[in-house]
């Protein structure tokens, strides 16, 4: 495997991705499957921050952060779903030297954000159940905004610290990229030297970003179960069980998924598995999330039908659409 010169990096002028399955048959029920996946996901997630934007009722923090987390989600899965599905379509698996550079800028940020905005979440469904006479002084409109600002500056500038490392290294010339999508540790594989540098510093921030994330959506939830046992009433904990329960199950998903790739043991990694666990978290996780919030949430659904309906121009009374009239009616 010989290595280009440092200076002339841009004789390697793309890389070829070795995608999801190396199995023939499989690709074009994979690139339907893909694609069905891709345009709910849109579908969702789009829908999903123009009904929080332009119904009245839902102008909450809950629904400013899970507006943001419908942005992110719709974020990374563009920035790898559309060329995936491209070279699909066309049968060749192959990415520019700048393309693959983008595409892992935007990954990058898009996955750092979406932790810190469910821990964000976090934090504000326990504002919401163990102190609810203060919940509208806390969750104020400035600390909402910067809860959402520096997760986005943060993600930011971890993802092109991690770029220009990456990047402006020397590669081999040897070219294939084990994997779907232009991802860190793969690139990392095809660098010539001086990599235990750059994954020390992907190691120690997915450890910090991960770890710190977590502690607080644990701390968060151990905070709310203790409030909750502590209600006499059996439709308070139920309510607020509800009201908990879409947040936790994103969590769950992304978590688990998360963890399932980066924790177990090196020697039980296979190319499949990898691939399959890193398709879910960047594809599948983005269609399901904007489902959860809304087939388990009657805010969302009640605000759907008053969207529906006013696009549909029924001839009901303002009040019961949710447009034309204050909160306070």
């Amino acid at each position: 495997m010989a290595c280009t010169d440092k200076h002339n990096l841009t004789l390697l002028k793309e890389f070829i991705l070795m995608g999801i399955t190396g199995l023939p048959e499989l690709q074009s029920p994979l690139f339907g499957l893909l694609l069905t996946v891709y345009l709910v996901s849109v579908v969702g997630n789009l829908g999903l921050i123009i009904l929080t934007k332009i119904d009245f009722r839902l102008q909450t923090p809950m629904y400013f952060f899970l507006r943001h987390l419908a942005f992110t989600d719709l974020g990374y899965s563009t920035a790898e779903g559309p060329k995936m599905l491209v070279n699909y379509a066309v049968d060749q698996h192959t990415i520019s030297f700048n393309g693959c550079a983008t595409q892992l800028t935007f990954c990058s940020i898009f996955i750092i954000n979406e932790i810190f905005i469910l821990s964000a979440m976090a934090y504000d469904r326990y504002v919401a159940i163990c102190n609810p006479l203060l919940y509208t002084a806390v969750m104020s409109q400035r600390l909402c905004q910067v809860l959402v600002v520096m997760p986005y500056l943060y993600s930011v500038s971890l993802s092109l610290l991690t770029i220009m490392k990456i990047f402006l290294s020397s590669f081999s010339d040897y070219n294939v990229i084990r994997h779907f999508y232009c991802d860190s540790l793969p690139l990392i594989a095809l660098l010539c030297s001086g990599t235990d540098e750059i994954r020390l510093i992907i190691l120690i921030f997915s450890a910090f970003n991960l770890v710190s994330s977590l502690l607080t959506v644990l701390m968060s939830y151990i905070l709310i179960s203790v409030a909750i046992f502590r209600m006499n009433s059996a439709e308070g904990r139920h309510k607020a069980f509800s009201t908990c329960g879409s947040h936790l199950a994103v969590i769950v998903l992304l978590y688990g998924t998360l963890f399932f790739m980066y924790v177990q043991p090196k020697s039980t990694h296979s190319f499949d598995t990898d691939n399959m666990a890193a398709l879910f978290y960047t594809l599948v996780i983005p269609m399901l999330n904007p489902m959860i919030y809304s087939l388990r949430n009657k805010e969302v659904k009640n605000a759907l039908r008053r969207t529906w309906r006013k696009c549909a121009n029924i001839d009901i009374p303002q009040r019961y659409c949710g447009f034309g009239s204050s909160p306070t009616q």
